[in-house]
């Protein structure tokens, strides 16, 4: 029953959720292509019609040059009838007239006259225009590879898990231990914010500057990311493959850091991204606030489509309290998303559908309204660990939110950001003393 609660049936519901992914992916890629051809399409035609203008422009150069030609022939054996009129008329006076001194004037042009002007050979334009080659017009517009669908067979074994299934049945330790103490720029200043594992060696930082910085356990800063914008960034998180991923609220979007450069993966309009999660299957979880305060809600994001937005239960009340302090949010195991809701003094937790499955507002002894939910995390066995940070501990809930223990103030002061590595280690952000704690819970 464990394997199957724990382990199959999360497998299938993430098979579930790629198929809608796929699809979403399907049609963008669909859409993306059918808005290239229409604009390679609109190109091609543009240049035929430029071509047409060309010609057209060149045939109307090449009458009006040979109709000035034309026109100055005609101009000039006009001249030369009205000249030879002109002598006619006067040679048929000159015949009726008895003055020799007029006849001894005279000069004939005849001479003048024979020697007829050259005569004037246009040759006109013609078009040749070639047989239209279908396949020849296909390759020149461009082509379209095909597509194809293949399956690939998934065998689940206990073994394909690795690491996970030496976690079976490992109960929680009484006196958890602090295995290492990580310092960071933030010691001291009360300026801490949230830590993300990357695998079991280093974690990203983040606090109220503009830089986020990658530590390795020995307290060793090996990078430092500073945001696109210049504001703080409000939360941060690692992909599956290993990638930054930080909340700029004042800018509006959410970015991604890969090789070193940092790109805009969501923008928003009307909203403003607050915190953040990568989850099992390379989505995006984003808890966001209306730009006016008076709305949160979460939702989730396929690269920069959105998928899924939650932000109101079976009776229409608002989930989480709108606007306030941050509200950390982290994905279960079973695919519940879980939030950290500081100002309902509560953890929220929905199902993969978004339908709400319980919240939690600390155990039963708890005084009401003296529970302060920050940094949340979930390990390998569903269990959701939740940073009190004015009590000084961590409350740790099984996946349907019964309280099974605290890690308490011995260990900590003021713990505000939580993740866990491979091997289900918790690392702790803590406050006060801008220290990161790895500390193991666990047999």
């Amino acid at each position: 029953m464990q394997e199957l609660e724990k382990f199959v049936y999360p497998k299938y519901q993430q098979i579930v959720y790629n198929n809608p992914v796929q699809k979403a992916a399907l049609n963008k890629n669909s859409r993306k292509l059918t808005t290239d051809i229409d604009k390679h399409g609109k190109n091609m035609h543009k240049e035929i019609d430029t071509m047409i203008q060309k010609m057209k422009s060149d045939l109307s150069e090449m009458e009006i040059k040979h109709l000035a030609v034309l026109n100055k022939r005609e101009n000039e054996i006009t001249h030369i009838i009205s000249e030879i009129t002109q002598t006619i008329a006067e040679l048929k006076k000159l015949l009726d007239s008895n003055d020799d001194s007029l006849v001894s004037a005279y000069k004939s042009r005849i001479a003048e006259f024979r020697r007829l002007p050259p005569k004037l050979i246009v040759s006109l334009p013609s078009f040749t225009y070639q047989t239209v080659n279908k396949e020849q017009l296909y390759q020149l517009f461009g082509s379209l590879s095909a597509s194809s669908i293949k399956t690939e067979e998934q065998v689940y074994t206990m073994d394909s898990l690795g690491a996970e299934s030496s976690f079976i049945d490992r109960p929680l330790i009484d006196v958890p231990r602090i295995i290492a103490k990580i310092k960071t720029e933030y010691e001291n200043l009360n300026r801490f914010r949230n830590v993300s594992c990357l695998r079991d060696e280093y974690v990203w930082a983040c606090g109220l500057d503009n830089w986020m910085r990658l530590y390795n356990l020995q307290g060793t800063r090996l990078k430092s990311v500073q945001t696109k914008s210049g504001n703080d960034p409000l939360d941060i998180t690692v992909t599956k493959n290993g990638d930054l991923v930080y909340a700029d609220y004042d800018d509006r979007t959410v970015n991604i850091v890969k090789n070193a450069q940092i790109q805009t993966v969501i923008r928003l309009q009307g909203w403003r991204p607050r915190n953040v999660c990568s989850t099992s299957s390379d989505d995006l979880l984003v808890v966001m606030d209306s730009n006016d305060d008076k709305q949160t809600k979460v939702v989730r994001y396929s690269g920069s489509t959105e998928k899924q937005n939650i932000q109101y239960d079976d009776k229409g009340q608002p989930l989480y309290s709108s606007g306030g302090d941050t509200k950390y949010i982290s994905e279960n195991r079973n695919l519940d998303i879980c939030v950290s809701d500081h100002d309902a003094r509560a953890l929220v937790v929905v199902n993969h559908v978004g339908k709400l499955r319980f919240t939690y507002n600390g155990p039963p002894s708890n005084t009401k309204g003296s529970f302060y939910p920050y940094g949340i995390t979930t390990d390998s066995h569903g269990r959701i660990l939740i940073a009190d940070l004015h009590n000084r501990r961590i409350h740790i809930l099984d996946q349907d939110g019964q309280f099974l223990r605290y890690i308490d103030y011995r260990y900590l002061q003021g713990p505000v950001g939580l993740c866990v590595d491979t091997r289900d280690n918790l690392f702790v952000a803590e406050n006060p003393t801008g220290k990161v704690k790895k500390i193991q819970y666990y047999m």
